[in-house]
């Protein structure tokens, strides 16, 4: 299945449907009173989250999602039948942008969650609601109100409690590979991974995390170069940064690039718990990957855990520096709704 993060769709709400005029006409009251009917309401288009899709490929083929109208009133007092709402499935992680105002409607995560992007119309009312003492056969009756329309974007950020940046061939895609199920593409050349990747480390049958790959940055990358600012929003939903460096190559200049990307796309995003995952150091000397470690920890002033990801070396305590930083976020998030202030 292709990987689609970004959409553009117009969304259409139902029109109310329109009030009736109508008179009663039985045999005993040739001239009965008003019995015009309700119209019915139209329907909302409203998206709901599925935790079984993972792609907004679906929307590239459905870029209109128009809602029923409700039914008009009619005679005897009926009134029209109100219109089902139109109910659009989108994976975890779906932004809807409003996309002339670029208002945020709807960040929408959690499985089953609803939201309303288009409200459908009222229905209009029959004349049975305009008859006073002195009005005994209104002939008025009110349209159905039209539904909202509008056109909005649709961004994927992928939902991972961790995520591994850090430039292209670094290693992020093998580590993941080495951490998880998961089978993305690697090879020995820049940007293999053209799309996110999400897994799971599994710690015990009670511990587990998510952790996603984004495809590596390059100097400008959140001006658009390289594979530029879509993915950089991937990591926003992240608690954890890990920062994949080659040791083979210039690790501390690479942090200094990563960082610095990180920080222009969003200035918080650097704040975050990080750890360094010293990579390939089975390339360099035992002699040399010591030293390696010294320059990096104090360049960068975060925990440096030298790794494998190739021969799968170190990656014990990399996983235990992880979780042990998730299970601190936990906590304080645990405290923080014991004691709100």
């Amino acid at each position: 299945m292709r990987f689609i993060d970004e959409a553009r769709v117009f969304v259409h709400a139902g029109k109310g449907g329109n009030g009736a005029i109508a008179f009663l006409r039985e045999k005993y009251r040739p001239l009965g009173g008003p019995a015009g009917g309700d119209g019915g309401h139209g329907g909302s288009v409203i998206f709901e989250v599925n935790e079984g899709m993972s792609t907004l490929l679906d929307f590239k083929y459905q870029p209109r999602l128009i809602a029923r109208d409700g039914e008009g009133g009619r005679g005897k007092q009926q009134y029209g039948k109100a219109a089902g709402d139109l109910v659009v499935r989108v994976p975890p992680g779906t932004v809807v942008i409003d996309d002339e105002s670029g208002e945020v409607l709807a960040d929408m995560v959690l499985p089953g969650e609803r939201k309303t992007i288009a409200q459908g119309g009222e229905g209009g009312k029959g004349n049975i609601h305009f008859a006073t003492s002195t009005r005994r056969s209104p002939r008025i009756a009110t349209p159905g109100t039209a539904g909202e329309q509008r056109w909005v974007r649709l961004e994927l950020r992928l939902v991972a409690e961790v995520g591994l940046v850090g430039l292209p061939n670094a290693g992020k895609s093998t580590l993941l590979r080495a951490l998880t199920a998961a089978r993305p593409k690697v090879a020995s050349y820049p940007f293999t991974t053209i799309t996110p990747n999400l897994g799971r480390v599994v710690i015990s049958d009670e511990e587990a995390f998510s952790i996603a790959d984004i495809p590596g940055l390059i100097e400008g990358a959140h001006l658009g170069q390289g594979l530029g600012i879509r993915f950089l929003r991937h990591v926003s939903r992240t608690s954890v940064l890990v920062y994949v460096l080659d040791a083979s190559g210039t690790p501390a200049e690479d942090f200094r690039i990563v960082r610095g990307e990180l920080k222009a796309f969003d200035p918080a995003l650097p704040d975050r718990p990080s750890i360094i995952a010293l990579n390939k150091m089975d390339l360099v000397t035992k002699a040399g990957a010591k030293k390696i470690a010294r320059e990096v920890e104090a360049a960068t002033e975060l925990k440096v855990i030298a790794i494998s990801a190739e021969k799968q070396a170190g990656l014990e305590p990399l996983v235990a520096a992880v979780a042990a930083h998730l299970r601190d976020l936990e906590t304080q998030k645990t405290q923080a709704a014991a004691c709100p202030s």
